[in-house]
């Protein structure tokens, strides 16, 4: 049977009963009809035992709470498709530009990306737990009006925010692929695109393609170009849009790498008008490291720039390479989060990829969750 961790105790672990108590006073604030647990990943190739870990632990988590506090809970899976495809730089003036997934491989094909990587975990365990989740992509989501309508209501506001989304220029990134068919780039870094109000509800957007020079695009909320945010912009409109009073509570649901850029994200959503109780409730799942305490890289790795970590498996790099069936894999990140959510100090922490595995492949007796 799996064995727990030896976990040291810390602040936090010590003032909570369970790791679930860290959401009550969100909670408990307003009356909620329903709680929504948003876990987002890069779809930027086949999923790591990090992304397996995050998204198992936002469905234990939502069992816990629908459990404990008696109100309907679900998953959101945001795939994030704006994620770098192609990278390339400009001969004349060195800026660096990209194109997305989503400008590559277009709708149908990313549908299927989703379908094939991501979605038979997602199904099994929501089948397992009974809760259920949804699928959408940035692509999705960026199109939406309600997204739209709040970065426009951003805009006015930016000047206010933008030295927490970019600390270090001042330039919170802007990207309006060039709309030509079959090109698609955008400056990455927004040196040359500008953005200005027309009215309350059109933004016009001057931008300078790495093929085909200058270019302008309009966005609204019904429609118009295709409006790629940067991380922490991207973070900022969309937890401003799920923070309006609607009976829902949203809960972000990150890896403890966020934890560090969330407090920028919370320092940008109060500039532009949020106070303290309006900040969106966020969880941090722990962290898997490498021996030398960095986050575990699937890219390094990939690059030939860190080495596979002691003790660490092929199959946590690609998940597909699982020595077994989906349901069986399943099955033992459920036990696992058993485990990690039996006490907050075995929570609030981070796992060396070697602990990871040994977790997730010792036999294991899945046990009811705490009340």
């Amino acid at each position: 049977m799996m064995r727990h961790p030896v976990s040291p105790n810390t602040v936090l672990a010590n003032t909570l009963h369970h790791a679930e108590d860290v959401l009550t006073p969100r909670i408990l604030a307003t009356p909620h009809e329903r709680i929504v647990l948003v876990v987002g990943t890069q779809i930027n190739g086949a999923p790591h035992i990090g992304t397996s870990l995050v998204q198992s632990l936002a469905f234990a988590m939502a069992v816990r709470l629908r459990d404990r506090f008696g109100i309907p809970t679900e998953v959101l899976f945001g795939a994030l498709d704006n994620a770098p495809y192609e990278l390339a730089t400009d001969p004349v003036s060195g800026h660096y530009y990209q194109r997305a997934y989503a400008q590559i491989l277009g709708d149908r094909a990313l549908t299927d990306l989703v379908t094939a990587l991501y979605q038979p975990l997602f199904t099994t365990l929501s089948q397992r737990l009974g809760i259920p989740h949804r699928v959408e992509t940035y692509s999705q989501q960026q199109a939406g009006q309600h997204f739209r309508r709040t970065w426009l209501r951003i805009l006015p506001h930016l000047d206010a925010a933008r030295w927490w989304l970019a600390p270090s220029t001042g330039t919170p990134h802007l990207r309006v692929p060039c709309p030509r068919p079959d090109c698609g780039w955008a400056e990455k870094h927004a040196e040359r695109t500008h953005v200005r109000l027309t009215d309350c509800e059109t933004a016009q957007v001057a931008a300078v393609c790495l093929h085909h020079g200058a270019y302008r695009a309009t966005i609204t909320p019904a429609g118009g170009a295709y409006l790629d945010l940067a991380t922490l912009y991207r973070n900022l409109v969309k937890e401003l849009a799920l923070s309006s009073p609607c009976g829902t509570l949203h809960v972000m649901v990150k890896g403890g790498d966020w934890v560090f850029g969330s407090q920028l994200v919370d320092e940008a959503l109060q500039a532009v008008g949020l106070t303290r109780s309006q900040l969106p409730a966020r969880l941090f799942c722990p962290q898997v490291v490498t021996d030398t305490g960095a986050k575990l890289s699937k890219s390094l790795i990939r690059e030939g720039r860190a080495p596979l970590p002691a003790g660490a498996a092929d199959w946590m790099l690609d998940t597909r390479l699982w020595p077994g069936t989906i349901a069986e894999y399943a099955e033992q990140l459920l036990a696992m989060t058993d485990i990690l959510l039996s006490a907050p100090r075995h929570f609030f922490r981070s796992y060396s990829a070697a602990e990871i595995g040994r977790m997730v492949t010792e036999p294991a007796t899945r046990s009811v969750p705490a009340p």
